[in-house]
């Protein structure tokens, strides 16, 4: 796997998974993917060896936070009118990953944002501690710190909602 095409092949349907998961947009994501394998292009030749979905990933990470950055200074006037244009029933996304997302979404949407990045990158697209403390950019002992608060949140939703 030493092409851009067989990389992107490869890793499009993680890589807009764990932007979906961040962005709950389809189009956001769509153009976040675009944009992750804009700049892997790039700044391919600087990778080094390393595991390439781990670097994707942290590349994906680094474009949705520089979207948040830049939609954070951005008023959107009428955001109903976007909200009855976006199309939910896409045939990228399966049956299963709408019950994941149902159940599991709503909560994560309710835990602080970096305590979601954690619980994406270890818990659902199996990431180690290590690999995710590099993509998010922080340190080993901060990811397990951050992973234990927001599954510990996450254990307490559950509990007021009578799941467990």
């Amino acid at each position: 796997m030493n092409s851009l095409e067989s990389i992107y092949q490869y890793y499009v349907k993680d890589v807009y998974r764990y932007l979906y998961s961040l962005s709950y947009d389809h189009h956001t994501a769509e153009d976040l993917v675009q944009e992750t394998f804009y700049r892997a292009y790039l700044y391919l030749e600087d990778w080094k060896n390393e595991r390439i979905k781990p670097w994707l990933f942290r590349v994906a990470h680094n474009a949705y936070v520089d979207y948040q950055r830049k939609a954070s200074r951005s008023i959107v006037i009428d955001a109903a009118f976007f909200a009855r244009m976006v199309d939910r029933d896409t045939p990228e996304i399966t049956l299963l990953q709408q019950e994941v997302q149902r159940e599991i979404g709503r909560m994560l949407a309710d835990i602080p944002e970096k305590q979601r990045q954690a619980v994406l990158l270890v818990d659902l697209h199996q990431f180690t501690y290590q690999e995710a403390a590099d993509i998010m950019g922080i340190t080993l002992s901060h990811i397990k710190i951050t992973l234990f608060r927001a599954r510990q949140r996450l254990r307490e939703m559950k509990r007021k909602d009578g799941m467990l």
